[in-house]
């Protein structure tokens, strides 16, 4: 068995505890979706871009602005729209009569984070203008590459039954957010102390409880937790499972056109180190997998018009894989 380092404990907990208050100062704002705030952190610690999908009036885009005021760092939100422009986004090259030269214009792209707020609103020409921001964590203008600044993170939301006038990410462009977050109503008495917030008081505003360089310090810590070999083992297990369901007793094949990618093994990795460590611990246990792994692999899997005619989703096959996957 491997041996686990023991010296990341008190930094782990410490840190971890200094980023719980980010979450604190964010529930000030939003009331409930804690589900979703975690992620949203989840994603920042692990260079990790989200997309936010559910219904208007949910608090996705409250609940972005509210985690950029808990951090002292940079925010900016495009939104988008069918006459938006890539150079809107990353910028362009600005002609200077006086000396004939071109001078570069950075757009609302450099900034630590980056609301694209109903993305699929904007042609695939605009939506793409943010590839190379989120893979390579740059922007490409003329001739020139500029670094973005770190932590670099996406937040894109959309809506999921509003068809009229927009145009679905591209598969390329989805597989790049690291989790895609199912945002949904709140319970009745969340709704109900809502109601008491914003009938009685002012909006609450988050006040900054950490830094961009806190971020950066615990992205390092996020990397050292530990993960045994038979979790690795699990990761491999469940992705597996989407490519070759028969071989894990599945039974879902023909319900699956293309199943998750490597990416996904990497996603799943990263995303449970990452939650191990909000929960205050160096390493990593099979239940930290299970608590992300849909959020990691619902927009990976592509179905056939086999499961569309018999109304079965990505999620009931991700409750099938995880039933039958044995955990370590």
């Amino acid at each position: 068995m491997e041996s686990r380092p023991v010296e990341l404990d008190a930094d782990v907990e410490a840190e971890s505890a200094r980023l719980g208050l980010i979450l604190t100062e964010v529930g000030r704002v939003v009331v409930g979706q804690q589900a979703l705030l975690r992620r949203l952190l989840i994603g920042l610690l692990t260079r990790g871009h989200v997309l936010l999908e559910g219904l208007p009036g949910l608090a996705k885009t409250t609940a972005v602005k509210a985690l950029a005021g808990a951090i002292d760092c940079t925010f900016r939100r495009i939104q988008f729209t069918p006459d938006l422009l890539p150079a809107d986004i990353v910028g362009t090259l600005i002609f200077n009569p006086r000396d004939g030269t071109f001078s570069p214009r950075k757009g609302p792209v450099f900034a630590h984070l980056l609301l694209a707020d109903e993305i699929n609103r904007a042609p695939a020409k605009v939506q793409s203008a943010l590839l190379e921001c989120m893979q390579e964590g740059q922007v490409t203008i003329g001739d020139a590459t500029w670094p973005l600044p770190e932590p670099f993170q996406v937040l894109a939301t959309q809506n999921p039954i509003e068809h009229e006038g927009t145009y679905p990410l591209p598969e390329a462009q989805v597989d790049r957010f690291m989790l895609k977050v199912r945002v949904d109503y709140p319970s009745r008495s969340e709704e109900e102390l809502i109601l008491d917030r914003h009938a009685t008081a002012e909006p609450q505003t988050p006040r900054p409880v950490a830094s961009a360089a806190d971020i950066v310090r615990a992205r390092r810590l996020v990397e050292g937790v530990y993960m045994d070999a038979r979790v690795r083992g699990y990761i491999l297990d469940l992705v597996a499972a989407t490519r070759r369901p028969a071989e894990a007793g599945l039974s879902v094949g023909p319900l699956i056109r293309y199943g998750a990618s490597p990416r996904a093994s990497l996603f799943l990795a990263r995303a449970g180190r990452a939650h191990a460590f909000l929960e205050g611990r160096s390493f990593v246990l099979p239940e930290d997998i299970k608590a992300i792994g849909f959020d990691v692999l619902r927009h990976r899997l592509l179905l056939t018009y086999e499961a569309e005619a018999e109304n079965i989703d990505a999620e009931e096959i991700l409750r099938r894989v995880f039933d039958a996957i044995p955990v370590p």
